[in-house]
């Protein structure tokens, strides 16, 4: 089968690697008939290569038809047409029963100190084989796989993978009080559905903040009040100012460590991908560093006994947070990884033929497996409009 195939920092391929096969009775192969291209998979392009293995598979938004079931999945048939989220989980654990489905205590990667296992997403996390491939073997086929109606476009569902519970999850993360104001930083695939999401809830505020001119347009015609980043020195006090100077009562992080700002902290990350991985690997364990260009401002925007929700992806060690502030305005924070299963019941309705949240029309570019290096280069760039990019294979 054709996969995509990680081979260096900047550097994927499309290859021909072996079709995976049944390992354990719990197991199913699905043909992908859409899978998508993340803002977390960036991350493997190029800041967590010392993660990363030479011939990795990657992606982690898989959609698809089941080919092959194994002897113990019995809610799914040949031909049934799925969902499968980005962790995977075994729905029977402790963790699995609090709804932490990233925190599941059977695939856990324990050896490295992490959650869940996800698809294609370094040795951290298991270093399974990923979605943007022809063929996808997934583990706990019991439990994991969201089975969808036929009909619809694939696009109608595809983000129920990821896209749509994280925004999800961050919005709920959020806590925003009635007739209260939220500032989105971050206007990408997840803060634009989660922008989506709070205006389908009726918050009164929302604020979303990105200096790419295609994301602010976008989210701007469907009602978000924006603000373009480049055009404010302060950008927390373009937040308080459209909140009566207490700054918003919420604020959602859907940037995390690819933000921009602190060149000291970029040019660390890019001496680790000239570094051996005996040595760049313990670097990134012990004194890794994020840049923090939107958790910063996050934690400056929001309100005194506001909360602050990190969706984003962070992955350093030693982050110098300002825990003083933190600490006198009585911040609530809240973090994680979207745990998939525990909100497809909440999200599922709203995925009708009324569109509430504009998923037949999220993805900007529709893309053959073939063309996933160019692609990866657009969505990193931000160029041609690139917001949400999904793979055909």
């Amino acid at each position: 089968m054709k996969a995509v195939v990680w081979h260096g920092p900047r550097d994927v391929r499309v290859d021909t690697v072996p079709d995976p096969t049944i390992q354990d009775p719990t197991d199913a192969i699905v043909r992908m008939t859409t899978t998508g291209l993340c803002g977390s998979d960036l991350h493997l392009y190029e800041v967590l290569g010392p993660y990363m293995r030479e011939g990795d598979i990657i992606g982690h938004e898989p959609m698809g038809i089941v080919e092959a079931v194994g002897p113990e999945v019995t809610d799914l048939s040949v031909g049934d047409r799925v969902v499968i989220p980005f962790q995977i989980a075994c729905g029977h654990c402790d963790q699995c029963g609090r709804g932490l489905q990233t925190q599941c205590e059977t695939t856990q990667v324990t050896e490295e100190g992490s959650g869940a296992a996800l698809f294609g997403y370094t040795k951290l996390y298991g270093a399974v084989p990923g979605a943007q491939a022809e063929l996808l073997r997934v583990p706990h086929a019991d439990y994991g796989p969201i089975t969808v109606p036929e009909g619809p476009a694939d696009d109608r569902f595809v983000y129920l993978s990821d896209v749509l519970p994280t925004a999800w999850q961050a919005v709920e993360y959020a806590d925003v009080p009635d007739g209260g104001s939220v500032a989105v930083l971050g206007l990408g695939p997840i803060g634009a559905m989660a922008c989506r999401i709070l205006q389908q809830r009726g918050v009164e505020q929302v604020i979303g903040i990105d200096l790419v001119d295609d994301r602010l347009a976008r989210e701007a015609a469907r009602g978000t009040t924006t603000l373009d980043l480049r055009e404010h020195d302060d950008i927390a006090e373009a937040v308080r100012e459209l909140t009566k100077g207490r700054g918003a009562d919420s604020v959602i992080d859907a940037v995390g460590m690819e933000a921009h700002g602190s060149p000291a902290t970029k040019l660390a990350h890019r001496l680790t991908q000239f570094l051996p991985k005996a040595i760049a690997e313990p670097f990134m364990d012990h004194a890794g560093i994020d840049r923090l260009g939107a958790m910063l401002p996050a934690i400056d925007m929001v309100r005194r006994g506001g909360t602050v929700s990190l969706i984003g992806v962070y992955g350093g060690m030693v982050d110098p947070l300002p825990m003083m502030t933190m600490f006198d305005k009585q911040i609530t924070m809240r973090m994680g990884q979207a745990n998939v299963k525990r909100w497809v019941d909440d999200i599922m309705p709203l995925l009708d033929d009324t569109d509430v949240l504009g998923v037949d029309d999220f993805a900007t570019h529709r893309l053959p497996l073939d063309e996933a290096p160019k692609a990866y280069a657009m969505f990193q760039q931000k160029t041609n409009g690139a917001i949400k990019v999904v793979f055909q294979p």
